[in-house]
């Protein structure tokens, strides 16, 4: 249970901090747009923070999945 908590507090930690730095990088970004969802569009957002975020969200994403499925093989292995 340890190395779990372990890798999934490196994960959160990694990923704030990636998100603290594209804030910093973002400041002085003068070329925005608007991003359409299927129901409305959101508000004018600079495009390296559109960027930034999908890459932060997918690596969010893909690093709870490996340690979802690390976590059912552990538990089974046991």
């Amino acid at each position: 249970m340890l190395p779990i908590l372990k890798k999934l507090l490196f994960t959160l930690t990694f990923n704030i901090s990636l998100f603290l730095i594209l804030m910093i990088g973002i400041q002085n970004s003068s070329s925005k747009k608007k991003v359409n969802l299927i129901i409305s569009e959101t508000i004018n957002l600079p495009i390296g923070f559109i960027g930034g975020l999908g890459f932060i969200s997918g690596s969010i994403t893909g690093s709870l999945l490996a340690l979802c499925i690390t976590g059912k093989e552990e538990y089974k292995n046991s």
